[in-house]
């Protein structure tokens, strides 16, 4: 069947422009920092392709649920996999709001989060949370169990309860930045965080790709330096 859907595939792509369906397994965030930018100019761009983003925290194999790529920080990615970089490199903040700090010494080291309320995200598929992951400004990594009094299973459910004064909350620095200025949330532990290696949409070498898949590919590609400025 799959070999049946490729064939498909190439007889729309001989047309002017690719056409056809695309199917990506990834997180909310990267949707919002990732996909949505870019997403509308692709769609209008090439009007015959269709494109379904599912979200999921869990490690899905992508080759049994039939999608045709998945998305992982750079130094999780499957074996066997071709991976091409679509962000540049990105770091997790801890923040919380100004209503949750009042009256509370914020914490100087990762150890000091016992002393709060977190906001923990459950992975799907395992069932625990996600784990906090640190590195002190001597090189040392720190990875913590975190406790609190909520939990949500995506992270755009956990920034909003941060922004409620619900506790503090693990997020990408990219999605928390906009309500970091406009003073809704404020960032702890900043020398604590260190940057990963960015996004990448991976899928599997031995597939031939469809050329809407390889038009979105390209599109999604990304150009700029590796860290931000």
């Amino acid at each position: 069947m799959d070999q049946i859907d490729a064939e498909l595939e190439k007889i729309g792509s001989l047309r002017d422009n690719p056409a056809g369906a695309i199917r990506i397994t990834c997180t909310d965030v990267v949707i919002e920092t990732v996909f949505r930018p870019k997403l509308g100019a692709f769609l209008k761009k090439y009007p015959a392709i269709q494109v379904e983003l599912d979200m999921n925290y869990a490690l899905v194999d992508i080759v049994a649920e039939r999608f045709d790529a998945g998305v992982r920080i750079g130094e999780a990615l499957e074996k066997d996999m071709i991976a091409t970089r679509i962000g540049p490199d990105w770091r997790f903040s801890v923040v919380g709001a100004p209503s949750y700090f009042a009256g509370r010494s914020p914490p100087t080291t990762p150890h000091d989060l016992q002393d709060h309320d977190c906001i923990n995200i459950r992975l799907a598929g395992s069932g625990g949370h996600l784990r906090w992951e640190f590195r002190s400004p001597d090189g040392r990594d720190v990875s913590l169990r975190v406790e609190g009094q909520s939990a949500f299973n995506t992270a755009g459910a956990a920034l909003n309860g941060a922004v409620d004064g619900l506790g503090l909350c693990w997020i990408s620095q990219e999605v928390a930045a906009p309500l970091i200025a406009e003073g809704r949330l404020q960032e702890v532990l900043v020398d604590w965080c260190p940057f990963y290696e960015g996004f990448h949409l991976y899928y599997p070498s031995r597939k031939r790709n469809s050329a809407a898949f390889s038009a979105f590919v390209d599109e999604m590609r990304y150009r700029g330096p590796a860290r931000p400025a």
